[in-house]
């Protein structure tokens, strides 16, 4: 099985201090980019996150401070990830929720401006429990007839993660050997900051989706309370909301 692809897409996996997308950061990432030819390519990094990793972190992906220590910053290998993925489609296992949003903080607080809206993500998570509802260890044994050994290292999980889909692809076939359709699939909501502030309605519009204006358009709220775009400016939301927030606000005054 090799995936029908239109551009190079980079499957990767993130470990991290957390779950917290605004606060928590990333001690490993690995990338694995396919290319439409079928030739792939591998990288991974520890990364020093600069905050200490919780001890019960540490017990689950087995990453401590003491490893990654003498690791590079983030900020010293942005640029390096941002070339290796900004001409590719993205995939991974629950990516959507937490993989990209984290990404996109990290890469905007390295001053690596890359924008995820003309990118096609699939989430291997959402196709696999809208199939199966499994976990990605009981995914790899279901569609690859295979122990994952060293689950919870970013580079296990990576693998396993591109190797599910194939074999997902190769099992059902309602499910179309394409990109676009497999994004599309993948996804649940239409989020235009991955992290779920702003969502599209059902003509492509930009709404909030928490709070007083849960459910009205962005762009009224904008104009009709100026101050309400300050006080999100400054309150505690990811850097990539902000963004998209600042994308629809500088819209508004060339339209």
């Amino acid at each position: 099985m090799q995936l029908n692809l239109s551009r190079p897409i980079c499957f990767f996996d993130l470990e991290t201090t957390g779950v917290n997308i605004t606060s928590d950061r990333i001690v490993e990432i690995a990338i694995l980019k396919v290319y439409p030819n079928g030739k792939e390519e591998s990288k991974r990094w520890l990364v020093n996150p600069e905050i200490p990793i919780p001890k019960e972190v540490t017990a689950i992906h087995g990453i401590s401070d003491a490893d990654v220590a003498d690791k590079p910053k983030f900020r010293e290998i942005a640029k390096d990830i941002h070339n290796l993925i900004k001409d590719s489609d993205l995939g991974g296992f629950n990516s959507n929720r937490f993989d990209i949003p984290l990404l996109a903080e990290e890469l905007l607080r390295a001053e690596v401006d890359f924008d995820f809206k003309n990118r096609l993500t699939i989430d291997v998570q959402t196709i696999f429990h809208k199939m199966e509802q499994r976990t990605l260890s009981a995914a790899y044994k279901f569609y690859c007839n295979k122990n994952l050994d060293g689950a919870h290292s970013a580079e296990a999980d990576t693998h396993a993660t591109y190797e599910v889909l194939k074999a997902q692809i190769a099992r059902y076939d309602t499910l179309e050997n394409d990109t676009k359709f497999l994004a599309d699939f993948s996804s649940r909501k239409k989020f235009a900051d991955f992290a779920g502030f702003i969502v599209f309605n059902k003509k492509g519009e930009e709404c909030f989706s928490f709070g007083k204006h849960k459910g009205k358009l962005v762009t009224e709220i904008l104009e009709k309370e100026p101050g309400y775009f300050g006080w999100l400016l400054n309150a505690d939301f990811p850097l990539y909301t902000k963004k998209v927030l600042t994308a629809i606000k500088l819209r508004g005054f060339n339209s």
